[in-house]
C-alpha cells in the first residue's frame, strides 16, 4: 500500500480540487486502538487499485486535521474510518469492520 500521509488542513483543499480527477480516499486510523491496526493491516496486504489516491491520517498526532474534515465533509467521526471523495464530496464512508478493499473499489467507480 503506498499511503500518502495527511498531515494538514491545506493538503484537504488539494485532495478536495484532485477529487475531480480521481477519487481520494481517506484513511483516518488510531495507533491506540487495536480494531484500527487490524483494518489498517487489512488493507496493506491488499493490492493498491489504480486511480485511486489513498491518504492516510494519524488521528492522534493530527487530531484538528480530523476534526476539519468532520466539518468539511460533513461527516461524523469515526475511527478507524475511510471516506472516498469524488467530486469534491465526500460520496462514501465506512468504520469499524465494515472497511474493505472491495467496498472501496466498487465506490470508486
Amino acid at each position: 500500500m503506498n499511503w500518502i500521509p495527511l498531515i494538514s488542513e491545506d493538503q484537504l483543499e488539494h485532495i478536495t480540487q484532485q477529487s475531480y480527477n480521481k477519487p481520494q480516499l481517506l484513511f483516518k486510523h488510531s495507533v491506540r486502538c487495536g480494531v484500527s491496526s487490524m483494518v489498517k493491516n487489512r488493507l496493506d496486504k491488499q493490492k493498491q487499485p489504480e486511480g485511486i489516491d489513498f491518504y492516510y491520517l494519524d488521528l492522534i498526532r493530527y487530531r484538528g486535521v480530523s476534526n476539519t474534515i468532520a466539518s468539511k465533509f460533513g461527516i461524523h467521526h469515526e475511527s478507524p474510518q475511510v471516506l472516498m471523495i469524488k467530486e469534491g464530496k465526500c460520496v462514501y464512508d465506512e468504520s469499524h469492520m465494515g472497511i474493505s478493499m472491495d467496498e472501496i473499489e466498487a465506490e470508486a467507480m
